[in-house]
């Protein structure tokens, strides 16, 4: 008894689930697969306050590519060939064997302090590696002394 009761909930959860994902989920979805020989196009997807190919705001690529499918390693990840001009774009960068570089300092650009009601709160602009003066960020005075001393010399 208490079996089929626990079966019963479990094909109603499965149902409701299934009802869910094909209005909610997958509404304006399309399954795309390619082939081996296939062009393709990434997607870039800028993290905040970093820019990653020169153009910020309504101009800046959405896109790039065109690259050609390799291999097919899943369901949905695919080895691409990179061509020489876009390593020529990533050139300045330090890639490391997963993909990802690390970000330094190079300089300080401008100093500010924000006024709060007790205190003040002191921020260092840094221009980081691979980045133009342009693309600087403010931060903490604090951490940066901490982490990179040698800025402050």
């Amino acid at each position: 008894m208490t079996v089929e009761k626990v079966r019963l909930i479990r094909d109603r959860l499965r149902t409701a689930r299934g009802k869910t994902r094909r209005v909610i989920v997958d509404t304006g979805r399309r399954s795309l697969e390619f082939e081996v020989g296939d062009h393709v196009f990434l997607r870039v997807a800028p993290t905040k306050g970093v820019i990653r190919f020169g153009v910020r705001g309504k101009l800046s690529p959405r896109f790039i590519g065109p690259f050609e499918i390799l291999e097919r390693i899943g369901e949905v990840a695919y080895r691409l060939a990179l061509t020489a001009l876009t390593l020529s774009r990533f050139s300045d960068f330090e890639l490391n064997n997963d993909m990802t570089y690390e970000e330094r300092p190079m300089k300080i650009v401008d100093f500010k302090e924000q006024a709060l009601r007790r205190r003040t709160i002191p921020y260092v602009k840094v221009q980081w590696s691979n980045h133009s003066e342009r693309e600087a960020t403010w931060e903490l005075e604090s951490e940066m002394r901490e982490r990179y001393p040698y800025l402050f010399i």
